[in-house]
This record gives structure tokens, sequence and C-alpha cells, in this order.
């Protein structure tokens, strides 16, 4: 566990074939079912402090504890993602996240500790998030995520529905 941010709960994982990259995860490492939003509505995305238009298709699920998150860009839009593939065309690990229900006082501590947010948005009324800008370092980037309210109910229910997978229905598409 990190003394800064607590328990890694997601991996995120930008991929160029959200569906092959689906069939993977439940077919051949038997993880499922994966909850899948075609285009997730994604408000006031910013990337390195300018607007940027993003277009993402995401799916999760869980593996025990952790969650997986599969991420396909689906336009140009300047972002993390697309950087990311541009370096690393076939894919992979992009992300940890770290859940907060604290959103403000975490990221004031964050800010006040050196790091400084590279893109950030926001899912719903409840639903914040931030990456913060350690690309230079080797390994993967940080995501802040706010799970209050419904995005923390709807993360309980992936995590549950995974715990009772058995197999069938692996993509539950919203």
């Amino acid at each position: 566990m990190s003394r800064i941010f607590g328990e890694v709960r997601q991996n995120g994982y930008v991929v160029p074939d959200i569906e092959a990259a689906l069939d993977h995860w439940s077919r051949v490492l038997g993880v499922g079912p994966f909850f899948y939003f075609d285009r997730v509505p994604i408000e006031q995305f910013h990337y390195r402090g300018e607007p940027s238009p993003l277009q993402v298709s995401i799916a999760l699920s869980n593996s025990g504890p952790l969650q997986i998150e599969l991420i396909e860009q689906r336009n140009d839009a300047p972002s993390m993602y697309r950087d990311f593939l541009a370096r690393t065309p076939r894919g992979g690990l992009q992300h940890v996240a770290y859940w907060t229900r604290a959103f403000d006082a975490d990221m004031e501590r964050y800010r006040t500790a050196g790091f400084e947010v590279a893109q950030s948005g926001q899912i719903g009324a409840d639903g914040r998030f931030v990456y913060l800008d350690c690309e230079a370092h080797p390994g993967t980037v940080i995501e802040v995520s706010e799970i209050s309210g419904a995005k923390g109910l709807f993360f309980e229910k992936i995590a549950q529905r995974a715990a009772e997978w058995d197999g069938k229905e692996p993509v539950v598409r919203r």
C-alpha cells in the first residue's frame, strides 16, 4: 500500500482494439464480466491545462479487489491515452488508480507534495478524476478517481458481479 495514495484499486490498460482486449481478458484470462460503454460522456476534459474533445470506449471488471479498466480512444484528441499509444502501439498498462471519497482534500495534499495534473475530467456529478504528471519516471501514470455517490456504488456492483461470474455473458454492453 502506498503511504501517499493508499491502496491501488485499478489497473488501466490503454488498448488499440477494445474488442480484442475484451476477448483476451475474458476468454484467455478468465476475468469478467466487463461492463462496456461504447462512448463515455466525459465532461470538462482537459489535457495539459487545455480543453480537449476526448472520445473513449471503456470496459470495467474486477479481478478480486483490483478493478481492470480497458480504454480505447476513439478520436485523435490530445490526451495521455493518445500519447501512450504513440509510444506503445500494442497498448498496455497505462495507469494505476487510487480511489478517494475526499477528492478535494486529497488533491490539495498531492499538489502540496509537488504533483501536477496532466489530464482531468468528470463522469457524472460525482466522478472527477485526474492523472498526475509522472510519466518522466519509468512506469505507469497515477490516476486519482473520486468514488463518491453513484460512481462508487457502480464500482461495488462491478466487483460483486465479477465475484459471482460464471463465465457466461463476458461483456455487458451499456
